[in-house]
């Protein structure tokens, strides 16, 4: 998981784009946009962060990094 890969889907990308993105993926597709990325799973992840993050700043008013905070809060309780 790459922050700077993150950050710059959440400045660039619609939460609808995202989506989409997120279901080219699953779907074996092309991706309508670049997504960086060693491989497919590692670009999921920055696509599900971006949405996460764009989804909490919606709901909570939140800034960048305070819902980035969040989603690192859930990675890490996921893996311990």
């Amino acid at each position: 998981m790459k922050m700077p890969v993150i950050k710059r889907l959440v400045e660039t990308q619609t939460l609808e784009n995202l989506v989409a993105a997120e279901e080219a993926l699953l779907e074996e597709q092309p991706l309508p946009f670049e997504v960086e990325g060693e491989d497919e799973g590692e670009k999921l992840t920055h696509i599900f962060a971006a949405i996460f993050i764009l989804n909490h700043m919606r709901e909570h008013g939140s800034q960048f990094k305070d819902a980035l905070r969040e989603y690192t809060k859930k990675v890490r309780v996921s893996i311990s």
